[in-house]
């Protein structure tokens, strides 16, 4: 997976199978964390590939009416399961997806964590089978950016 951020700040992200990398350029850092343990990914890549089972995710999944959305879109509001929400390791206190209903596209995903951080994916001109250099998929480390252990407490990182 690669995704590549324009604003606020130029970011990108790559996940090579093993290893997710989150390059800062403007902080001149890389954090690199094994899949298994990088969290910040696993909700949008899961709902993004259709591996998510919300039914398992989920408590309940509500229809909302949301101001602003486009004219045949669609939000879903899942409520984490109370076992979830209750573990030490709470990931979300509400996901929301906004769904193309003709095209049954994804258009953006929130995801509301505890402290009232808010994560905002947004998708659109979806193209799919695009042929794509497997190079795209390696991250190399630029010379001079400090590497991040995000899978070190975070009083150990170095």
């Amino acid at each position: 997976m690669r995704w590549e951020y324009e604003s606020p700040e130029k970011k990108l992200f790559v996940v090579d199978g093993k290893i997710s990398w989150f390059y800062v350029p403007y902080d001149h850092t890389v954090t690199k964390a094994p899949v298994k343990e990088s969290a910040d990914w696993r909700t949008p890549l899961a709902l993004l590939t259709g591996k998510a089972d919300l039914a398992r995710l989920c408590d309940r999944i509500d229809l909302v009416d949301e101001p602003g959305i486009p004219q045949g879109h669609a939000v879903l509001r899942c409520i984490p399961k109370q076992a979830q929400a209750q573990t030490d390791q709470k990931d979300y206190t509400e996901v929301r997806l906004e769904v193309d209903a003709s095209s049954g596209e994804l258009a953006r995903i929130q995801i509301r964590q505890p402290g009232g951080i808010e994560l905002e994916y947004r998708f659109g001109e979806w193209q799919t089978d695009m042929p794509l250099d497997s190079s795209l998929f390696r991250f190399e480390v630029p010379k001079g950016v400090a590497i991040v252990d995000g899978a070190a407490p975070f009083d150990a990182v170095k």
